[in-house]
């Protein structure tokens, strides 16, 4: 997501428009409903999880029922090197990732899970989403409770053996070390420049997908924060 990258994809999408959307359905596959659905209790819980760039991760996410909130930020290092132009060094030991704020009683953990691995992200790349490559745009779940680490690794489990990506996968399942939120500018980026050629080739499909193959999840307007 470095300025060379995002110049590069702005050229893309003005030369190659009508590759927009077979650009990211490649990845995009029907992911199932878990066999271990998610038990928690009443009230607001977060989840929270790094699938490459946080911009496409919170447009996704900001579109399903029961999510109250959206945050792009950064996991996996020490909060005071978790600023934009350190963790993009690959350095810190950061991804790029998202706090989920949702509503177990209208949206699972299970099927947040589903949305992350059946269209917010490629389960099968290593260190890498499409055009950004780095450990800090590396696949990941961060459980925050044991109900999470117990359906998380299960669904796991689950999709390994179904074999429904040509590659295997590779998504890591991380300790809980601490979400640290990103500069303001990066926040509910996608709503605020839907014209951004970044977003066009790489995450507006994505947010297509979550509406064509989860419609049951699927909620029109954008959570904002």
């Amino acid at each position: 997501m470095n300025r060379a990258r995002l110049l590069l994809a702005v050229v893309a999408a003005t030369l190659a428009s009508s590759c927009l959307q077979p650009a990211q359905a490649e990845a995009v596959v029907a992911a199932p409903e878990a066999a271990s659905k998610a038990s928690e209790p009443k009230g607001l819980k977060t989840a929270v999880f790094a699938g490459g760039c946080f911009w496409g991760m919170e447009a996704v996410f900001s579109h399903v029922k029961g999510v109250s909130s959206v945050v792009s930020g950064f996991e996996g290092g020490k909060r005071a090197d978790a600023h934009y132009e350190s963790v993009s060094t690959g350095t810190t030991g950061h991804a790029e990732s998202v706090r989920i704020t949702y509503d177990p009683s209208v949206v699972r953990y299970d099927q947040l899970l589903q949305v992350f691995f059946g269209v917010a992200s490629d389960p099968t790349q290593l260190n890498q989403q499409y055009p950004d490559t780095g450990t800090q745009y590396r696949n990941a779940i961060v459980p925050q409770n044991s109900e999470q680490a117990r359906v998380t690794v299960r669904y796991l489990a689950q999709l390994k053996a179904l074999n429904l990506w040509k590659k295997p996968i590779v998504t890591a399942v991380e300790p809980n070390r601490g979400f640290f939120p990103a500069e303001d500018y990066h926040q509910d980026f996608a709503l605020k420049n839907p014209n951004h050629g970044y977003i066009r080739m790489w995450d507006l499909p994505k947010v297509a997908s979550l509406k064509r193959v989860f419609p049951q999840l699927w909620k029109a307007a954008f959570t904002q924060g």
